[in-house]
């Protein structure tokens, strides 16, 4: 499932090397076109116009506190809508229909998505493919360089703007990193962060990032690299990355966390953003 990635709107602006806290909620207008919606989870997904003060223009899902606000609305509803941005929350109140508008096709001559086409994901037991990246320090780093510990890994990028996405795996790997460090048994685990916007997230930009979150180079490395070589690795655990072709900050993605053990193979992944800290360390301690 797409879903676009949404960073750190702790009531946020989001420079380059990670964000700045505001107090206490700020609220913004939207306006777009609803794409689909997923009722069971009060989920809509939205083609929206830019957010003045607070993001360009982007597609990506959105949460609502009351389900009665999906009521009467359907695929292809253009919607004027107010987003509230609470500490680590973000949701839509007050949704209007002000409109229906064809949804938008692809090219005649774009290739059709097929359960075959890309690299199949890895399953549980199977080898991690090596790959070659830049961390936080500008160094090449290997992926078979972690080979010997146990790995938790992460996709994201830095400039997601809403806190329930990227910067919620950001908010998860740092507890991960303060649990693990009060747990004998793993010493050994690696944390890992890979960018899928090298374009934007420079070693200079992960380094801060890293910064802004306390994260100790010895437990949490940070990667970037080749875009391409990124996205096949990252394909691998079944993470979908699209790039709008006008602005390059429009990323439509999903989210994937594993395990990884210390002889490289998949032990598990975990899809979307609603896995805990606590089910890893869980998790780990089976290994």
């Amino acid at each position: 499932m797409r879903s676009h990635l949404i960073t750190y709107l702790l009531a946020i602006v989001v420079p380059a090397g990670g964000c700045v806290r505001r107090e206490p909620q700020n609220t913004y207008r939207l306006q777009g076109q609803v794409l689909s919606i997923e009722a069971p989870r009060k989920t809509l997904t939205i083609k929206h116009s830019e957010i003045k003060g607070l993001m360009p223009a982007m597609t990506m899902p959105y949460t609502v506190k009351d389900e009665q606000l999906l009521n009467g609305l359907t695929a292809g509803d253009l919607v004027d809508a107010t987003l509230v941005i609470v500490s680590n929350d973000a949701y839509l109140t007050a949704i209007t229909k002000t409109g229906q508008a064809p949804l938008e096709k692809p090219p005649a001559d774009a290739p059709m998505p097929s359960a075959s086409s890309g690299p199949k994901p890895l399953e549980p037991g199977e080898a991690v493919p090596n790959a070659s990246f830049v961390d936080q320090d500008g160094r090449t780093r290997t992926f078979d360089s972690f080979r010997g510990s146990p790995v938790v890994m992460t996709f994201i990028y830095t400039k997601c703007p809403l806190a329930t996405f990227c910067p919620l795996m950001d908010r998860h790997f740092a507890t991960l990193q303060t649990s693990l460090g009060e747990d004998a048994s793993a010493k050994r685990v690696r944390l890992v962060t890979v960018s899928f916007d090298p374009a934007t997230d420079t070693p200079p930009v992960l380094k801060q990032h890293a910064k802004a979150l306390k994260a100790d180079p010895t437990r949490w490395t940070f990667l970037t690299g080749d875009p391409n070589e990124i996205d096949r690795f990252a394909a691998r655990f079944g993470v979908a990355v699209t790039r709008a072709a006008n602005d390059p900050r429009d990323i439509t993605h999903n989210l994937r966390t594993v395990i990884i053990d210390a002889d490289g193979k998949l032990v598990k992944t975990y899809v979307g953003n609603e896995w805990t800290p606590q089910q890893v360390m869980h998790d780990l301690r089976d290994l």
